[in-house]
């Protein structure tokens, strides 16, 4: 009896030993495991905008709609045939809508100072990857004025809308440099800390943003992203 009394007290101990050998090991793996150091990578292109649209206004004013009329055409013929002279193909040049205010339809405007009862307003719009030409045309246009027309961006804080649509093709290259770049600051980190750097634990991917490089050459962007990075560090 007493013999196996020592038996389960042996296999009990042994079990004890065992089961604090295991927690004690699988602390310190979890500490382990908590040793990371959370890093940001980033990349950035400058590049050309490969797109610009600029949309157009003729505005005309007069006191007869069928003289407005005759005017807004003849006008706009022009304007077209300025366009075609700069080099512009007809896919790249397109006509909107005429809109024609009354005046003295608009309770809230003063008709005694009023000379012109009909402001015309027609769109135009010029969609063109070609950035040189449109910014060559933009100098020339001043030349309508010789011709009695009056011609105008209708998005007077941004005349031409410059966009870069090639942005797929830089993204594989971007992030392979967003990468290296935070995997430099995490061996930069490890160094300082007596450490290495291990496996990646979590990675974020941020957004890529296109912005004018500066307010004087939005034709110019700068494209930038940047990732996040948790890596494992070790001994």
């Amino acid at each position: 009896m007493k013999h196996n009394y020592w038996i389960a007290a042996t296999i009990l101990a042994f079990s004890v030993a065992l089961a604090g050998f295991w927690i004690g090991n699988t602390i310190k793996t979890g500490k382990a495991y908590d040793r990371s150091v959370r890093v940001k990578g980033l990349s950035e292109r400058t590049v050309n905008a490969d797109l610009a649209v600029w949309p157009l206004n003729i505005t005309i004013t007069g006191n007869d709609l069928a003289d407005i009329k005759s005017t807004i055409e003849k006008q706009n013929k022009i304007v077209y045939q300025f366009f075609i002279a700069q080099g512009f193909d007809q896919t790249e040049l397109q006509q909107g809508s005429i809109n024609i205010e009354d005046v003295k339809a608009n309770a809230y405007s003063n008709n005694n100072y009023q000379e012109f009862r009909y402001i015309a307003k027609s769109d135009f719009t010029v969609r063109t990857e070609n950035i040189a030409l449109l910014q060559n045309a933009l100098s020339s246009s001043l030349d309508l004025l010789s011709e009695g027309i009056i011609i105008g961006s209708k998005n007077t804080w941004r005349p031409i809308e410059y966009s870069f649509s090639s942005l797929n093709s830089l993204k594989p290259e971007m992030i392979e440099e967003a990468t290296k770049n935070a995997r430099e600051v995490a061996e930069k980190f490890a160094e300082d800390s007596n450490s290495k750097v291990g496996k990646i634990r979590n990675a974020q991917q941020g957004l890529f943003t296109i912005n004018d490089l500066d307010s004087n050459t939005p034709h110019i962007k700068n494209v930038r992203v940047v990732s996040t990075i948790d890596y494992q560090l070790e001994d």
